[in-house]
């Protein structure tokens, strides 16, 4: 019966995407009211348990993902600003928020403080959504300085809780220590297991379609696992593999883009719609004045005066400045380390979860509704939509492929023209690598010796799958040390690609030698369609 609620809750949430596009309500919103939904059907789940730990487990995804999506080239010119609002205006926003919990709403000082940095990150899933699904892109940066931000600042958040948890229940561990042990092996073993896992990528060759992603996700969770034993933050060493292994180019990425966009989708949907099926709704409306009154500060003053005040050095626009404010949605972060606070030995007086549940579902609804009318009015948003993507990006994730072919010497098409190449398909020269540059290439431009052109296509998916046939040269086979040209195949049989062993892989010609184990690639069809000659 419950693999029949799971189907059933996922089905609905694909609808809820759909209404989420359509409307603009932010669409992890609406998995936590489907939570909330069957929590008031009945269904019952009070885990707090099982909910941290699948709570990790889908930060782990979500920050490790964040991470390896952030193109660099976009996000390097507004790094400095958004580590300090991932870093200090964490802190800020933490701190003031604990004081008016404290003196404003009547909490102890230590438990306002709890509150305060428990909700102290923005959430980078709420943030990303609503900027993709609303198709936002902001004038000076400010979309990716958001993204880098929203994917960064858990840790920080993650290490203040650690703090005051800490604190409450009397360890005896020293907070200074505690904080660089946090921060600085977090980023050591970050950068450490980046080295070596795209080390190994680089040089990785997996036969089967899909263990890149295995591979990946094996990575990923030895990296969060082994940086945590050793008393770091696991999210931010994630999160550094994350920006690292996404820039850089290797076998098997377009399967791990894939792999990852449902994974992390899935992840998502589950750990939301979890958090308000964990809810209580009787607790939720008791607990909904202080929530509100909490979301309201942040939203109005605490989160404002983090940002224009460390933005000050870097004289960021008003309009910018307004939106980064807007944007500091609380999620999935903030309630998982909530249910980390409950499942702690803490000894705390009020009902943090389901406080900080109401502070994130109301912060999700009203910053995350006002964004996309909030920058037109304030003219933020930058109409040319140009969004600064790699080849490999569109490799990775549209319908559209790249071919490279290199001009060798006494090739008959030096000296040609591009116009004169007269491609009758639908092809287009893309651009020409010619001594270390990129030559945009016009219908004037010449080819020339030793020029790599790519060009690009839509990619072909055999739906049927059946055309292809591989296998590998064994030692004594009829074909080893022969040419192709000398091979005589069938009329129905093309040998199209060979893989050599630790090498790249040979588009054949007539004159390319079959080598012992040599993974030939070949198309065969059952019944070839003979055409008629032209004399």
């Amino acid at each position: 019966m419950q693999y029949l609620f799971i189907g059933v809750i996922f089905i609905l949430a694909l609808f809820a995407i759909r209404f989420s596009n359509k409307h603009g309500i932010p669409a992890l919103l609406l998995f936590i009211a489907l939570g909330m939904i069957f929590g008031l059907l009945g269904l019952e789940f009070e885990d707090f348990e099982f909910a941290d730990n699948f709570a990790t487990i889908a930060l782990m995804v979500i920050m490790f993902y964040g991470g390896f999506g952030t193109n660099w080239n976009m996000a390097k010119p507004v790094a400095k600003e958004a580590i300090v609002l991932s870093s200090l205006g964490v802190v800020a926003t933490a701190l003031v928020t604990g004081l008016f919990c404290h003196y404003i709403l009547g909490f102890e000082l230590l438990e306002g403080m709890l509150i305060g940095s428990i909700v102290g990150s923005t959430d980078y899933a709420s943030v990303s959504n609503i900027l993709r699904s609303k198709n936002l892109n902001f004038k000076y940066n400010t979309a990716p300085l958001l993204e880098l931000e929203s994917g960064s600042n858990d840790p920080t958040a993650y290490t203040m809780t650690m703090v005051f948890l800490s604190i409450i229940v009397g360890s005896e561990v020293s907070i200074p220590i505690l904080i660089l042990s946090q921060v600085a092996l977090g980023i050591v073993m970050g950068f450490a297991f980046a080295f070596v896992i795209g080390k190994l990528l680089r040089n990785l060759r997996l036969e089967a379609d899909g263990l890149y992603a295995v591979f990946m996700a094996s990575a990923m969770l030895i990296t969060y696992a082994s940086t945590s034993l050793l008393g770091g933050n696991g999210y931010l060493a994630l999160y550094i593999l994350g920006i690292y292994l996404g820039n850089i180019e290797f076998r098997g990425k377009r399967d791990i883009v894939f792999f990852f966009d449902g994974f992390t989708e899935i992840m998502q949907i589950g750990l939301f719609f979890i958090l308000g099926l964990l809810s209580n709704f009787k607790g939720f409306i008791e607990t909904f004045p202080v929530a509100l009154a909490i979301m309201l500060f942040m939203t109005i003053i605490a989160r404002p005066l983090s940002v224009y005040g460390l933005m000050l050095p870097f004289r960021l626009k008003r309009n910018q400045l307004n939106m980064i404010s807007l944007a500091g949605i609380r999620g999935a972060a903030a309630i998982a380390f909530a249910i980390m606070a409950v499942n702690s030995n803490a000894v705390i007086s009020v009902d943090i979860y389901h406080i900080v549940f109401g502070i994130c579902v109301l912060s999700s609804l009203v910053q995350g509704s006002l964004m996309p009318p909030a920058s037109k009015s304030w003219d933020i948003l930058d109409p040319s939509d140009t969004v600064l993507k790699t080849f490999n990006y569109y490799q990775s994730k549209a319908e559209i492929g790249f071919l490279q072919t290199r001009i060798r010497p006494g090739s008959s098409l030096i000296g040609t023209q591009i116009k004169d190449l007269n491609l009758t398909f639908d092809f287009i020269v893309a651009k020409i690598e010619r001594n270390g540059k990129t030559v945009v290439p016009r219908g004037h431009t010449v080819i020339r010796e030793n020029d790599l052109i790519i060009i690009g296509g839509e990619i072909h998916f055999d739906e049927s799958g059946q055309d292809l046939i591989e296998f590998t040269i064994p030692r004594g086979h009829k074909w080893e040390n022969q040419y192709i040209k000398d091979l005589e195949l069938p009329p129905n049989r093309l040998i199209i690609m060979v893989q050599r062993k630790d090498s790249d892989i040979i588009v054949p010609i007539g004159d390319t030698l079959v080598l012992e184990d040599d993974k030939v690639i070949m198309i065969k069809v059952e019944h070839e369609i003979e055409f008629p000659r032209v004399d």
